[in-house]
């Protein structure tokens, strides 16, 4: 199991910015696909940022042109760096990481424990 450990969250007013990191250990993740998930106040976990091992993106609706996932493999470390926040971003956010299979060889995943993100009016 990859361990993974975010970091960077906190209070920020509408249309300020927020870096979040996400280290991984316990495994090797340059094959895996890192994902950050968030879980606003009384809602479901959502999928809002996805990268893939080749640097291939995809975003969530509600985030596109505001956020950006990337990843430094050598790091073992995805960020999502958050621009124009609005207060419906507030939520706490997880990173993922995707269980992958590479040569016959299986790498597990895991999740993040969290990191919470409020954005005030």
């Amino acid at each position: 199991q990859v361990q993974l450990v975010e970091s960077g969250g906190g209070l920020v007013q509408a249309g300020g910015s927020l870096s979040l990191s996400c280290v991984a250990s316990g495994g090797i993740t340059r094959f895996n696909t890192m994902d950050w998930y968030r879980q606003p106040p009384g809602k479901q976990r959502e999928l809002i940022a996805g990268v893939t091992r080749s640097g291939v993106t995809n975003y969530a609706d509600s985030v596109k042109g505001r956020f950006t996932i990337s990843r430094d493999n050598e790091k073992n470390t995805v960020y999502l760096q958050m621009n124009s926040l609005k207060p419906e971003d507030t939520a706490v956010y997880y990173c993922r990481c995707e269980p992958a299979v590479e040569s016959g060889r299986y790498f597990p995943g895991g999740w993040g424990q969290g990191t919470q993100v409020s954005v005030s009016s």
